[in-house]
């Protein structure tokens, strides 16, 4: 008996003190999720109140804006520090502005803004606002017919692979559009910062010249 009577009252003992641990380890836990909760819920208000200030504070940067692109006003959702080429392919669907270097370099991306030939990786779009933008896309013809320059690369072979095609049509119907007659040197001159990496260049320059009706002879 005085055995039973001495371990009885340890095992009474040891389940006491599992029942003290288990409180103690779940009132820790119901601290640290009260906590988090806590954390979590200043740290949202505060970036609410955030934006709050940042939407009504002078001069912040308003995303849904109307671009004039290829004689079309579109409305779109920008960020602060999108590129044209990025709005242009990605927001409004006109793939034919392709992203080559991304940093102006290969002029893949080459686009008119007020029919001036510009690299659409390098211009923010909330820049070009009450610009006239045009793309590939919109040197075509009412009628959906070729631009002259289109017409006369495909007479002279120009493409290759492709790639910088439609930032070397923009180039040129730019060049052609201040220059109707350009010299030979004048249109190497106005492509030059069009890359193509199969060397078509003397290609694309008689077409530039077909196109400027003084023929493709170099």
């Amino acid at each position: 008996m005085t055995e039973i009577g001495t371990v009885l009252p340890a095992r009474e003992c040891a389940l006491e003190d599992e029942r003290a641990r288990l409180t103690r380890r779940e009132l820790i836990k119901r601290i640290i999720a009260s906590g988090a909760v806590a954390s979590a819920s200043s740290y949202v208000g505060a970036s609410l109140a955030g934006c709050a200030r940042a939407a009504g504070a002078a001069g912040a940067v308003e995303r849904l804006i109307s671009l004039n692109v290829n004689g079309q006003l579109r409305r779109v959702d920008v960020l602060p520090q999108e590129t044209l080429a990025m709005t242009l392919r990605y927001k409004l669907g006109l793939t034919g502005t392709k992203l080559g270097c991304d940093r102006t370099e290969c002029g893949a991306c080459t686009v008119m803004l007020d029919d001036s030939s510009h690299y659409s990786c390098s211009v923010l779009t909330h820049s070009v606002r009450g610009r006239r933008v045009v793309t590939v896309e919109g040197v075509r013809g009412p009628n959906g017919e070729l631009h002259p320059v289109q017409q006369a690369f495909i007479d002279e072979l120009s493409p290759q692979c492709g790639f910088c095609t439609s930032g070397q049509v923009v180039a040129a119907v730019a060049l052609l559009k201040s220059n109707p007659k350009p010299t030979r040197e004048q249109a190497r001159a106005a492509l030059a910062g069009n890359l193509c990496r199969c060397g078509a260049y003397d290609n694309y320059l008689n077409g530039v010249m077909r196109a400027s009706g003084q023929g493709s002879a170099t």
